[in-house]
């Protein structure tokens, strides 16, 4: 196996096993894999190039099938020109660096936008660790807003951990919380942040598991209910009427013994669907939306997707 394929390898299972987690942290990295791997390898023509290239794009969709951070990520790198492998590698590798770019600014224009909903004085409780919706956190007490945030353990991988460890970093009053005590302090929020994995045609929401729950109780104890969401995470498939997999991890990330039971089985789903009715707005990098405008999203910012599953 050439050294290339074995660093683009040891990428794709970090990504698998949520070494790397975060949707936009997974797509930056799978972006740069690519690029690197494109920079790497030596073929003898453009045609083995195409084909080296394309078997590492399926090898990096193929860790994480929720995730459309990474589907849309290794669409973008792979819109490529070149009849020549010089023209091409560049081109591959510049596609890379605009999507990491891209991203990057549109966590931090997110921010900026999404922390402008939020009162001096107010209650935020957040769920899993997302980059994206930290930033709004984030840049709301950088503008110095006195807030407090409730942060759930996100089991079983406790994403919340490392939230509110970033949190005191920040200098910013956080509280930890089991998940499944969400109801019991919802009545003390004024907001709920949450970020995304995938935003459906629907404007629906697919994310963390225990999402959906915690949407729920907002919506009873008419809590605002607020997603963070790069463009890149909406989904262009769901508008040509695919369904958005849901991945089912590891028995052992619940229940390590679980080999030990004989009539026990552990389902251990990595996400829930929010329906877009408990959803009051979605924060992206080109404006506050409310959920019913994903279709123009898709539509207007990634159309290219589209046009190429119609072809």
């Amino acid at each position: 196996m050439t050294r290339p394929m074995e660093d683009l390898l040891d990428t794709a299972e970090r990504i698998r096993s949520m070494e790397i987690r975060g949707a936009a942290l997974i797509g930056r990295a799978a972006a740069g894999a690519l690029k690197e791997f494109a920079l790497a390898i030596e073929p003898s023509g453009i045609d083995e190039f195409n084909a080296e290239v394309g078997r590492a794009a399926e090898i990096l969709l193929d860790t994480r099938p929720t995730a459309v951070s990474l589907s849309n990520a290794i669409r973008m790198v792979m819109r490529y020109r070149g009849d020549d492998l010089d023209s091409a590698r560049s081109s591959l590798a510049n596609n890379a660096d605009q999507f990491v770019e891209r991203s990057l600014k549109a966590i931090e224009r997110i921010g900026e936008i999404g922390s402008r909903r939020i009162r001096d004085g107010d209650v935020i409780l957040t769920h899993c660790n997302s980059s994206v919706a930290l930033s709004i956190i984030r840049t709301a007490h950088d503008s110095g807003k006195e807030i407090k945030v409730i942060a759930t353990e996100s089991r079983p991988r406790y994403q919340g951990h490392l939230t509110i460890k970033m949190l005191d970093g920040w200098g910013i009053e956080t509280e930890l919380v089991v998940d499944s005590a969400v109801r019991t302090v919802i009545n003390e929020v004024d907001e709920v942040i949450v970020g995304a994995d995938v935003i459906t045609a629907n404007g629906s929401l697919v994310n963390k598991i225990g999402t959906a729950q915690i949407a729920l109780a907002a919506h009873e104890s008419r809590t605002s209910f607020m997603v963070a969401a790069e463009t890149y995470k909406f989904s262009p498939e769901t508008i040509m009427g695919e369904l958005v997999p849901i991945e089912m991890r590891a028995a052992e990330e619940v229940y390590p013994k679980i080999s030990e039971l004989k009539h026990v089985r552990v389902r251990n789903p990595a996400f829930d669907v929010t329906p877009h009715q408990y959803i009051d707005v979605i924060c992206t990098e080109v404006g506050a939306i409310p959920p019913e405008m994903s279709y123009l999203i898709i539509k207007e910012m990634l159309g290219w997707e589209i046009e190429g599953r119609v072809r």
